[in-house]
């Protein structure tokens, strides 16, 4: 298993990359499962003065990557509060899973299968109320049974299609805002790749894309304002 930390705009001591291998430890327990962990922090230099580290937790394995991330003033709170999201989202995918193995018995609704179990918002706190609770849902996760795979979960999934949207990424912004949702599907006018644009926090808005020669990468998109707003 590859564990890779990086930082951006802030120097991250020998201390917190210790924090963060021993807690990467426990996914060596799923061997093969997890090939690679990438830790990003990233300190927020506009100075707006609260809550200016992230820390993004991206977990590759077999099947679809796992990702939580959180904000903090401090990087060891942040990066906790990373993790314990990674856990909730973690045996979430396994309750789901769990529900009626080996049966034949009719699929539930998502509501009836997950409607006991907590939600976890991006911008929530700590995922778990104790340092107990935490340490139940690692063993829970941490164990041989779990597989980090896209097997179909026995939960009721509804498809919806509409007609696609070729526009680009200033006009999805728009659309998004004015159908009041937190995201909008579209295919980018400039690289004719099916996108989704999402609200992050405040004014801040993520883009992502699906390419069709199978790269990846991270990039800034600049927002062009109208110039006859006032």
């Amino acid at each position: 298993m590859e564990l890779n930390i990086k930082g951006r705009n802030i120097t991250l001591p020998d201390r917190f990359r210790e924090h963060v291998e021993s807690k990467s430890e426990r996914f060596q327990q799923l061997g093969d499962k997890v090939e690679a962990i990438e830790v990003k922090v990233t300190k927020d230099t506009s100075g707006s003065g609260r809550q200016g580290i992230r820390v993004e937790i991206t977990v590759d394995g077999r099947g679809p990557v796992v990702r939580a991330e959180a904000r903090n003033d401090d990087k060891f709170a942040a990066f906790d509060e990373a993790y314990a999201k990674l856990m909730e989202q973690l045996r979430r995918a396994r309750d789901r899973r769990k529900i009626h193995r080996g049966g034949h018995q009719r699929p539930v609704a998502v509501h009836e299968a997950t409607g006991s179990l907590p939600v976890v918002p991006s911008d929530a706190g700590p995922a778990f109320a104790s340092e107990q609770e935490l340490a139940a849902a690692e063993d829970e996760v941490f164990d041989d049974e779990f597989v980090l795979s896209d097997t179909p979960s026995p939960v009721e999934i509804r498809r919806k299609r509409f007609p696609a949207h070729e526009i680009t990424v200033d006009e999805a912004v728009d659309q998004m805002e004015l159908v009041g949702h937190d995201f909008f599907l579209f295919v980018d006018k400039d690289t004719q790749e099916p996108s989704a644009v999402y609200r992050r926090k405040g004014w801040e808005y993520g883009v992502i894309s699906l390419s069709a020669d199978g790269a990846s990468g991270e990039e800034k998109v600049a927002y062009q304002a109208d110039a006859t707003a006032s």
